[in-house]
């Protein structure tokens, strides 16, 4: 993990401008914050002690998943034996820089902390690798089939709420046309692309949208067809992203019905990863997916 230089200044890497730098900042903060109290030998329920929290407290902190309280950062690295003033100076910096907030927070009254951290992962993203079982993927939804899956996982919400979901949906799809966008590879189960949510007329409109997002240089998008039968992403839906500065870990979403697991764990992401792959290989290509796409458009 790169470190805050004597002199106080960040990384050349960051200080470069990454894409969607506060959340990278909180994780290259928290990952430093780490390096400091494992180097003191000092555990993380003592740590939490030091700034009046938890274990799990610090544990977020460490992955870069909550905003930092100056305090708190200069509690812990006194804790840790930082005493280098410069040292000191530069970490605050980057917990001020770290603290600020994403477009999203204008939906905060919707918006669980648990997405809200998936948000902020998904932006800083230079590749965002998913599989896709039951629902076509939220950046790749037209407006009228992301109602109609808010309907589902919202039944008894007020109208002008699930317009706010969906206007929040909506908004995330800029990621695809900013001036940076992520790689975003894509394996969706034919089962995806079956389930006619919203109506004939309205998934007739979401496949000819996913028929135009192939086109995207920065999308690969690949469609695994029932007659290839049982296949390693049986268990379910996930996500893997990677990041633009090579030390920051990958990470694994899993998304719950209110709730959602973060693995960073080497163990556990290279077995997603393998699964990945395999599901890359056995689904079909993404030419023959721009065919297999026209084909159930015609049967829509």
């Amino acid at each position: 993990m790169s470190t805050v230089q004597p002199g106080g200044e960040l990384p050349a890497r960051i200080s470069g401008g990454v894409r969607a730098g506060a959340t990278v900042l909180r994780m290259m903060l928290g990952a430093q914050l780490r390096r400091f109290r494992e180097a003191a030998d000092i555990t993380p329920d003592r740590a939490g002690y030091a700034i009046r929290a938890s274990r799990s407290k610090i544990s977020r902190m460490e992955h870069g998943r909550v905003s930092f309280k100056e305090r708190d950062v200069a509690d812990l690295l006194t804790v840790y034996g930082v005493t280098d003033e410069d040292v000191r100076a530069g970490l605050l910096s980057l917990a001020r820089q770290a603290n600020a907030q994403g477009w999203w927070a204008q939906y905060g009254d919707i918006l669980p902390d648990w997405f809200e951290a998936y948000l902020g992962l998904e932006e800083a993203a230079s590749l965002i690798r998913t599989y896709e079982l039951q629902f076509v993927h939220g950046l790749f939804q037209t407006e009228e089939y992301a109602r109609a899956v808010t309907v589902l996982g919202h039944s008894a919400a007020p109208a002008d709420e699930v317009e706010r979901r969906v206007s929040l949906r909506m908004k995330r799809q800029d990621l695809l046309t900013c001036p940076d966008p992520p790689r975003m590879w894509s394996v969706m189960d034919e089962e995806a692309l079956r389930r006619p949510l919203g109506g004939r007329k309205v998934m007739r409109a979401q496949l000819s949208h996913l028929a135009e997002v192939t086109a995207m240089p920065t999308v690969t998008l690949q469609v695994m067809p029932f007659r290839r039968g049982g296949h390693a992403g049986a268990g379910g839906s996930f996500t893997v992203l990677r990041f633009g500065e090579p030390d920051l870990p990958d990470v694994v979403y899993l998304e719950q019905l209110t709730s959602a697991l973060y693995l960073d764990r080497r163990g556990h992401v290279d077995h997603y990863m393998e699964v990945m792959d395999h599901l890359s290989a056995d689904a079909l290509t993404p030419a023959e997916t721009v065919g297999f796409l026209g084909e159930i458009i015609r049967e829509t």
